[in-house]
């Protein structure tokens, strides 16, 4: 019911999904250009209407009550940002205890432009062995999708060369088109 519900307001709100959530049991699905706060509610309507449910990283101010029930609840994870390497390692840990655990992460790091994006993921993907998507959330054509799995290397400055070059190619358009800054 939910998904159905999910699917008919992303609908309403005139976005299209564009393909199915990812078949792994664990993967890291980028979420770019991240510009807007409303691009975590059009992500998070996107994935829970094609059968996904994917975690986010959310500072840990937002969640105080009742938001922080409700980030929960929507699959946030309250996360310490003054301290890069603990949340790293602790996505590691949790990234790595059994079942299901798609991540979705802006790897701007911030709704700010920014020119060198986070490298964060790429650390998390290559020491757990998870595989990352390009996903990506366009408003000038209202299409929402996960993206291309794209194969890292041991490389993380050439790897993130080439991811930026990937969506930069794909001619996006963030909310706030002035916060995306591409290569």
């Amino acid at each position: 019911m939910w998904r159905k519900f999910c699917g008919w307001l992303l609908k309403a709100l005139g976005w299209t999904a564009v393909e199915p959530p990812a078949e792994d049991e664990k993967c890291i699905l980028l979420g770019v250009p991240h510009t807007s706060v409303w691009d975590f509610a059009i992500s998070y309507l996107y994935y829970t209407s094609v059968g996904g449910f994917a975690r986010c990283m959310v500072k840990k101010e937002m969640f105080f009550p009742p938001l922080g029930w409700l980030m929960r609840k929507l699959g946030a994870i309250p996360v310490d940002r003054s301290n890069s390497a603990a949340l790293v390692k602790s996505v590691i840990e949790e990234m790595e205890k059994p079942g299901h655990f798609h991540l979705a992460i802006a790897p701007e790091g911030t709704r700010k432009p920014v020119k060198h994006w986070k490298t964060g993921f790429h650390l998390i993907a290559r020491k757990t062995g998870v595989p990352v998507y390009l996903g990506y959330f366009d408003w000038k054509t209202k299409r929402v999708g996960r993206g291309q799995k794209v194969e890292l290397t041991d490389d993380a400055r050439a790897d993130m060369k080439r991811i930026q070059q990937l969506y930069e190619d794909m001619h996006l358009t963030g909310k706030h088109p002035e916060k995306y800054i591409t290569q």
